[in-house]
């Protein structure tokens, strides 16, 4: 079962996400789909959802900011009915983040950890561990942090 269950976390990756095929969510993801992730700049609350809609949202939201987004697999393990898997996500910005931050045209580069648990041949729940931070970093949506300024009397960083 484990082996099954690690090739149906393979196609979320490569089918539906890498290959831009998410007409394939209805095979791959159950219709009663439990949401633990939040978006990054998502409106919507973790939980419930119709699991084919939700995946064609989410991907449709993500392909809007990051037409060129892909994920490499590093690592994938399986026991019983969960399955972790340990990715490179790449993408360039090159449109409004969250429909609201114009296109920086930057890159990111992270490393992301989903968690699925599967029912029935179908992937019935996810989490994920994003570093999103890193990726706003990279973006120049949030500026890097550094000393602070010298104060204009003369007191400051290392004062």
């Amino acid at each position: 079962m484990s082996e099954a269950n690690k090739a149906l976390v393979r196609r979320w990756v490569e089918e539906i996400f890498n290959a831009n095929r998410v007409e394939l969510a209805a095979e791959v993801v159950a219709a009663d789909y439990v949401e633990h992730a939040m978006a990054t700049f998502g409106n919507e609350a973790p939980g419930l959802v119709d699991g084919p809609a939700h995946i064609r949202a989410t991907f449709d939201f993500l392909r809007a900011q990051f037409p060129d987004a892909r994920m490499v697999i590093e690592a994938i393990a399986a026991e019983q009915d969960v399955v972790s898997v340990r990715v490179l996500a790449t993408g360039t910005n090159l449109g409004p983040l969250n429909g609201m931050i114009p296109p920086t045209g930057r890159t990111f580069r992270v490393q992301q950890s989903h968690w699925f648990r599967v029912a029935d041949g179908r992937i019935a729940e996810h989490w994920a561990t994003r570093d999103d931070l890193s990726a706003m970093l990279q973006l120049g949506v949030i500026p890097r942090p550094g000393p602070p300024a010298a104060r204009p009397d003369g007191n400051g960083a290392g004062s």
